[in-house]
């Protein structure tokens, strides 16, 4: 299959990343808003781009907001707070909107339900995302299947990785068009509009097929998006989110229900941090650890039940995993540093053997995030060691291909620190 004529959002030349992506399409969105007008049926739009490296440009025709993580771009319509929950079917019916609508391919235009009408905004649509992602940044929400794994609702992406700006896409499966599986139907934006179309499907196309984490269905979602650490922002003075109400709810079945008189609620408070500090202290953590702000290994401890409840004193023995812990750190490990040098990306590859991926997956493990484990780790590196890895990247707070799931060294340097 050849490479698609039309690009998705063209990354700059020589950088595929997200903030690039993101850059290049501000650049056009001001472009063509100076020198032509919408459609009758698009929105009006206002882009809100986190800009690279906390930099905010100012661009005629475009707002862009300061960087904070849960920005949405925004259309003129309110876009969903988080990724929804979806089954297969509600994921094709959002796809038929568009087609029943004849929604035009137009790269740097909103429709009227606030996503942009790309191939990956219509992805971002139909998964009912926070936003229109691209499409480098879609695998965040999604983990790689096989071929013949692919039910309606999956995506096939096309992403060119020798050369990002010369043309990317992403198409919907909707089912097999044949006993055989040689042809399958699909969703997708592209010119002149949204369509479903039958596809051939040559071993060689470069298309790689994903499935949607957040399924409602019962399909392996790999991992609950409320059950992942939000982040830091999502708590502290000034912060009201569903992630602040979750905390709460957590803390008074782990006994700190007395620091409430009313709530949990969304607004963060005093009783909140109390709360907190309160749990936090009773697992044996002291200083910084203890400051009644939850961080990953906190929220590790409140989802999975770990540790001791808050009126039971210190938990024994304290969590390596925790911040500011004095416990003996794992087997094998140098308190504060890797037990080896970083042995480089070749050792983190599909069906690669190597002592070090077991020791890469014991520490996942003793950081709390083992969950991904049905069996093992071993030392044969496979899908729930790269989903692992990605939740502790993006527990660092980061995002694109910084949380891709395959360790560079400052992931093993934090992760072995």
């Amino acid at each position: 299959m050849s490479t698609p004529v039309f690009v998705d959002v063209e990354p700059r030349p020589g950088c595929g990343c997200e903030d690039c992506a993101r850059a290049r399409l501000i650049e056009v969105t001001a472009r063509r808003s100076r020198g032509s007008s919408m459609g009758p049926r698009a929105a009006p739009v206002a882009v809100a781009v986190v800009a690279a490296a906390g930099a905010v440009a100012a661009v005629p025709g475009v707002t862009v907001a300061a960087p904070a993580p849960g920005n949405r771009v925004e259309a003129g319509h309110e876009l969903a707070a988080a990724p929804q929950r979806l089954s297969g079917n509600e994921i094709l019916d959002r796809a038929q909107t568009w087609v029943d609508a004849e929604v035009p391919y137009r790269m740097d235009e909103y429709w009227s339900d606030g996503y942009r009408q790309d191939c990956s905004g219509f992805v971002s649509m139909a998964w009912g995302l926070n936003r229109s992602e691209w499409t480098g940044s879609l695998p965040r929400f999604a983990y790689r299947i096989g071929v013949d794994d692919l039910e309606p609702g999956d995506i096939l992406l096309y992403q060119s990785r020798r050369s990002p700006h010369g043309g990317s896409h992403v198409r919907i499966f909707a089912g097999w068009a044949d006993d055989e599986h040689t042809a399958y139907n699909a969703y997708e934006q592209a010119p002149p509009h949204a369509q479903m179309s039958e596809i051939p499907l040559p071993p060689d196309s470069g298309y790689r097929p994903y499935r949607y984490k957040y399924l409602s269905d019962g399909g392996d979602s790999g991992g609950d998006l409320f059950d992942d650490f939000p982040g830091s922002w999502s708590f502290g003075a000034g912060s009201s989110n569903r992630n602040v109400t979750r905390l709460g709810r957590m803390l008074r079945t782990r006994g700190g229900g007395p620091y409430y008189r009313s709530g949990p609620g969304p607004r963060w408070g005093a009783a909140d941090q109390r709360a907190t500090r309160a749990f936090q202290r009773a697992q044996g953590w002291k200083g910084p650890a203890a400051n009644g702000i939850p961080g990953p290994t906190t929220w590790r401890y409140l989802v999975d039940g770990k540790g001791a409840n808050i009126g039971q004193g210190p938990a024994a023995p304290a969590d390596p995993a925790a911040p500011g812990s004095t416990a003996p750190a794992p087997a094998g490990t140098a308190a504060g540093a890797a037990p080896t040098a970083y042995p480089g990306p070749g050792t983190f590859r599909p069906g690669q053997s190597d002592p070090r991926v077991l020791l890469l997956g014991r520490q996942l493990v003793a950081k709390g995030f083992g969950r991904y484990y049905r069996s093992g780790p071993g030392p044969r590196w496979g899908e729930a060691d790269r989903r692992a890895v990605e939740a502790f990247q993006r527990a660092q707070g980061w995002s694109g291909r910084e949380a891709d799931g395959h360790p560079g060294p400052e992931t093993w340097r934090r992760l072995f620190s």
